[in-house]
């Protein structure tokens, strides 16, 4: 069965990516790919060498990588020159290769009427799935979609209340990640926390306060997209988000957008993601070191004796993000914020450390530093757990029930 799977990076990851690898942009479309999905950026090749087993054929696609798919349209006769280059290109993809599945995991980029026209060229589609695990601005754009697949239980409930389709998969570690890199015999960092800190509602409030409250009791190294926000950028995003606020009150206010699109620059801030990276607390800058992705935030998580987790605000009740089976993955002590459904998934205490409150997280950590052998062993379970029951592999089995039951 054919399932074509259509991702975004993050840009800052894949220019940093490009830059330090000259002369990789000129390369093949098949090179740049095998070179990319190596470094295990997000979920790479995960799905496909995990659906593969199952008599999957999958194409995977990273839409918004521009040397990649320019590569790819090159080679493919496609012209690519426009503002719309994203859209188009990944359109011929998906109408050349004709998948029976199609499986979105950025709902935000490709809208329902791109949607429904390639439904038009690939009559072959049976299923299109999308993937929710942040805040969503507009519910309506799911109505493209037959099915909704979420790692945010609470997500999974709100889609049904409003006649989605909707089914709760986790997310998972991929084993392939420990064969790429190196063990170390003693971690060097003591405690460390990789991530994002959004400012904004429904997103990390709650994790930059414990940060706050943790970095007046213990040394942690934050690496962080916040890092490297220079006072001209923090200047243009506080504009863009005061010019975002003015637009949206007035649209509440009962403007429509079509007639506020004519104003020059206005659609842009109509459309401004609430996830627009913004300058963190002064407090926890001299913490902050350089963002690290794919194989680079393995091998931090892995050099760390102790990495600290907090979920997004917008999954208050359950554990959720990737961060538990990645840092478990390549045998790091976790701690993590106390969810009710955490013994779903590990046992507290014994294959990760919970808190439910900053004093708690600090004590926890301190007790951790000072009695090695215990976190060790704590580690240890941990990435047991992990490799046993969250990997691709088990995911993979869930989705294929899935689509099997939906195409009866």
């Amino acid at each position: 069965m054919k399932l074509l799977r259509i991702a975004t990076a993050y840009q800052s990851y894949w220019e940093d990516f490009y830059a330090r690898r000259p002369g990789l942009a000129e390369q093949s479309y098949g090179h740049q790919k095998n070179t990319l999905d190596f470094d295990g950026f997000g979920w790479a090749d995960f799905w496909a060498n995990a659906l593969n087993p199952l008599g999957y054929d999958v194409m995977e696609v990273t839409a918004n990588i521009a040397p990649l798919q320019r590569a790819w349209a090159l080679e493919n006769n496609i012209d690519c020159s426009g503002k719309d280059w994203l859209l188009k290109i990944a359109f011929e993809q998906a109408k050349r290769f004709q998948p029976v599945v199609l499986f979105i995991d950025n709902h935000s980029v490709f809208p329902p009427v791109w949607l429904e026209e390639l439904r038009v060229f690939c009559p072959s589609i049976r299923l299109l799935i999308s993937w929710c695990g942040a805040p969503y601005q507009d519910p309506a754009i799911f109505r493209a979609y037959d099915l909704v697949l979420s790692c945010i239980p609470e997500f999974v409930e709100q889609f049904r209340q409003m006649g989605h389709w909707s089914e709760h998969i986790n997310h998972a570690f991929e084993p392939r990640i420990l064969e790429r890199i190196s063990s170390v015999p003693e971690p060097a960092i003591d405690f460390s926390f990789i991530g994002q800190i959004v400012r904004g509602s429904q997103y990390h409030l709650q994790r930059e306060k414990i940060l706050e409250r943790l970095v007046t009791e213990i040394p942690i190294s934050i690496y962080s997209p916040n890092a490297s926000i220079s006072w001209k950028r923090r200047l243009k995003i506080t504009t863009k988000q005061v010019a975002h606020r003015i637009v949206e009150g007035l649209h509440k206010a009962g403007v429509s957008k079509s007639w506020l699109i004519k104003i020059p620059k206005v659609e842009y801030l109509i459309d401004l993601p609430r996830s627009l990276l913004s300058p963190v607390n002064p407090q926890l800058q001299p913490f902050m070191k350089p963002a690290v992705f794919g194989l680079d935030m393995y091998r931090t998580l892995q050099n760390s004796k102790v990495t600290f987790n907090s979920h997004i605000d917008v999954s208050p009740n359950s554990a959720s993000n990737m961060r538990m089976f990645e840092a478990t993955g390549v045998g790091t002590c976790l701690i993590t914020d106390w969810k009710r459904n955490i013994n779903t998934l590990f046992e507290p205490d014994r294959e990760v450390v919970t808190y439910k409150s900053a004093e708690e997280c600090i004590e926890k950590v301190k007790w951790l530093l000072e009695h090695p052998a215990q976190r060790l062993a704590i580690a240890q379970a941990g990435q047991a757990r992990t490799l046993k029951f969250h990997t691709f592999k088990q995911r993979a089995e869930q989705l294929n029930s899935l689509i099997v039951n939906a195409l009866k």
